[in-house]
């Protein structure tokens, strides 16, 4: 018999400790984001005005609008790609070096995110000496690849769990390779797909380090303006903002949820 972790002594005091260590900051960030004082550690009554302020800013929106843009993309070509690593890695048949490939697509989670950064510049300084661009495509590019190994997870692991004899019975049933993949396969993939798609939305979406390197003079997500106000201490706004990327990733976990309780 197994015993119970709920039982041991001292469990519940860590269990509610934890949380309120992990959950009590964003209460308090929520709370003070209706402040309506300047100060961030005085409470001078509800007020939405710093909400006002937020949304009528215009740098605010615009970098609003292109970490909204790099991420979507970078998650749509991340879980594309992951799909086809996932689909050549489990489904496939096993080649020669097969071990290398998968270690070579997890490998950038072990790595430090500065490590990558720093050789990402390297390369694409490299790039634009010699073609002379030096618009938005590196950093969508280097967000896609970053994100690749956390779509692939979820997906891989998804298709592992997956019983293969449905495809047997499909073929049996004279079912060709595309049918079972449209009908079969990908259908029950779609849990897995959207846990990497929303796991590589948010890892771009809130990207700070790579794109510091990677960006340029007009190039400014909302992460990098957080991290260059903060330079100047914590203001209203800057609560204001990080509630609504609190929110904005709760709904978009929330939406994940329902739809695979729904399917």
């Amino acid at each position: 018999m197994s015993a119970d972790i709920r039982r041991l002594p001292g469990f519940s005091f860590v269990a509610i400790f934890a949380f309120a260590f992990l959950y009590a900051p964003m209460a308090t960030l929520i709370a003070y984001s209706f402040n309506s004082g300047k100060s961030v550690g005085l409470w001078k009554g509800f007020s939405l005005t710093w909400y006002q302020s937020v949304l009528a800013d215009e740098r605010v929106m615009s970098a609003t609008l292109l970490s909204l843009q790099i991420a979507l993309f970078a998650s749509i070509v991340a879980t594309t790609f992951a799909v086809m690593a996932a689909l050549a890695t489990v489904r496939g048949t096993r080649f020669p070096g097969q071990g290398a490939v998968y270690a070579m697509i997890n490998h950038p989670l072990v790595v430090p995110e500065i490590v990558i950064a720093v050789a990402l510049l390297i390369v694409i300084g490299f790039v634009k000496q010699v073609t002379g661009y030096a618009g938005l495509g590196f950093i969508l590019l280097a967000h896609a690849a970053f994100c690749l190994p956390l779509a692939y997870l979820p997906i891989q692991a998804r298709l592992e769990g997956m019983d293969r004899d449905l495809d047997r019975a499909a073929a049996d049933l004279y079912a060709g390779d595309w049918q079972i993949f449209r009908r079969i396969t990908l259908p029950l993939m779609v849990p897995g797909i959207l846990a990497g798609f929303m796991l590589s939305f948010v890892s771009s979406l809130d990207n700070v380090l790579i794109t510091l390197f990677l960006a340029g003079p007009d190039q400014e997500t909302l992460p990098l303006y957080v991290f260059g106000q903060m330079r100047r201490g914590v203001t209203p706004e800057l609560n204001v903002i990080s509630t609504l990327f609190l929110g904005a990733s709760v709904l978009l976990v929330g939406a994940f949820f329902l739809l695979n309780r729904k399917r």
